[in-house]
């Protein structure tokens, strides 16, 4: 079994974000950094930056989801009247 560090790094970044870990911003400095090194490539680097964008997307998504919820629930007060 072969160890693939260019493929850790790079599923390792995407992971940490999507688990809130570390911040897209560092990932994506992080994603740079082995680039420069040539530790992942620059296909690698466009993979991380997608799964930052479908990340925030969905991020997105869900807070827009919760403030709609927060906006039809009626007050406290609402409910005793």
């Amino acid at each position: 079994m072969s160890f693939d560090l260019s493929e850790f790094l790079t599923e390792g970044l995407i992971s940490s974000v999507n688990n809130g870990l570390i911040p897209s911003d560092l990932a994506t400095v992080y994603a740079g950094n082995y680039l420069v090194k040539s530790l992942i490539t620059q296909a690698q680097v466009t993979q991380v930056s997608n799964a930052i964008t479908a990340y925030k997307a969905t991020q997105a998504a869900a807070d827009q989801a919760q403030q709609q919820e927060v906006n039809r629930t009626p007050a406290p007060e609402d409910i005793l009247k």
